[in-house]
Order: C-alpha cells, then structure tokens, then sequence
C-alpha cells in the first residue's frame, strides 16, 4: 500500500488484517507479547493517571515486544534489566507528562540507556496511541522511503506525517490513529512479503537468484 493512498476502507483493510500477519510470523511468543503490547499495557499505564509511567518489568516486556516483532538484539534486553526501577519511573513519567511534545518526551526517555528513539516511541505508543506512533522500519520505509535513520529528529518527522494522514483518513463513519497507521503500514509490508513467498514470480525470482558465483 501507498503512502498516499486515501481510501480509507483500504487503510482499514491492512489495519484488520495486522493479528493474522503476527500469526504468519510465526515467532514465539510473539502473539502473546504483541497481545501485552496493545491489550494490556495501556490500561495499566492509564490506571496510574495523574502520574502516570512504565515500570522496568513493563519496559522489559516491551523490548521483548518489540525486537520479536522486528530484529533481535538481544544486548538491548541487558540494557534494560540493568536500569534502575526509580529512575525507570522518574523519567517515563516526565515523558508522559511532557506531551502532546513528541521532541521533549522523546528526550527525556532516550536519557535510560539502551531506549533509542524507537523504543522511546514503543513507550509512547503504549500510553498515548492518538499522539505517538511506532517507530517501525516497515512503516518508516513506506511513509519516509527510509528504515535506517534511529534519529529523534526522523522520527519526528515520521510521527508528524502520521498524525496529518489520520487527520485526512478520519470521518465521523471511522477514526483512525497514527498508531493505527503505522501497524497498517506495517501489515501491508508484511502481507505483501507473504503473498509474493505463496506465489512467487519467476521472472523475479530469476532475476533474484542469478547464476551463482564462486566464493571469493
């Protein structure tokens, strides 16, 4: 799917189909920590309103969530055990108060070693879905044309993005939030994988595995 495509019903199309693509994954656990991630972590994160914030067990499976769905770094995990659960605390709930300012909140979560601007924006995914999007290399490949920027200052021009084309998308018959997008973008990036391995093109496929060489 386009970026610019702006038929709602196809948004909404990619957007239901995102738990059979987690299915198609097929990696472990990932449904359940995928459940974690958008069922039952924002509840808990809201329930501690007016000070709301993220424990480091809830951080933790985050992480888990999050290099699952996408790549594994396992180093990324230590990081995160090691933190300190005060300052965990702290400072996620700085970040959740310094929104609806995507910069200032990511600024202030980035401070935890082994939280990049991605895993920032997971957190703040979590809490504040209508604000903060996902800071995927699916979605950022197909709104930006670029998955390998971890930058702040890419991601808020990513979030920005998805916050203008929820804004277009929406009606009074269906809202969508940038965090809707992003795991539509998300979703179609995968479906498309999916559908090319069931039914590949042998033109392409030719085209992809040519005559192999020799080691050099």
């Amino acid at each position: 799917m386009e970026f610019g495509c702006s038929n709602p019903s196809l948004w909404q199309e990619a957007l239901s189909a995102y738990p059979s693509r987690i299915q198609y994954l097929n990696k472990p656990n990932l449904i359940s920590f995928d459940d974690y991630y958008r069922n039952q972590l924002p509840p808990l994160l809201h329930q501690r309103n007016p000070n709301p914030h993220i424990t480091k067990s809830e951080l933790s499976k985050l992480m888990q969530w999050k290099l699952t769905r996408g790549k594994w770094r396992p180093r990324l995990l230590d990081f995160v055990s090691a933190l300190d659960e005060d300052l965990v605390k702290s400072v996620s709930q700085k970040a959740f108060q310094s929104l609806p300012d995507i910069s200032k909140a990511i600024s202030e979560l980035t401070v935890l070693k082994g939280v990049g601007p991605a895993t920032a924006s997971a957190v703040l995914a979590a809490y504040a879905p209508d604000v903060a999007p996902f800071m995927s290399d699916e979605a950022m490949e197909v709104a930006l044309g670029n998955s390998k920027d971890y930058t702040a200052k890419q991601y808020l021009i990513f979030a920005n993005k998805l916050q203008n084309k929820a804004k277009e998308l929406s009606s009074e018959e269906v809202t969508f939030t940038p965090s809707d997008l992003e795991r539509a973008l998300w979703s179609s990036v995968v479906g498309e994988k999916q559908s090319s391995q069931l039914d590949p093109d042998p033109k392409t496929q030719a085209s992809k595995n040519p005559r192999r060489k020799r080691k050099r």
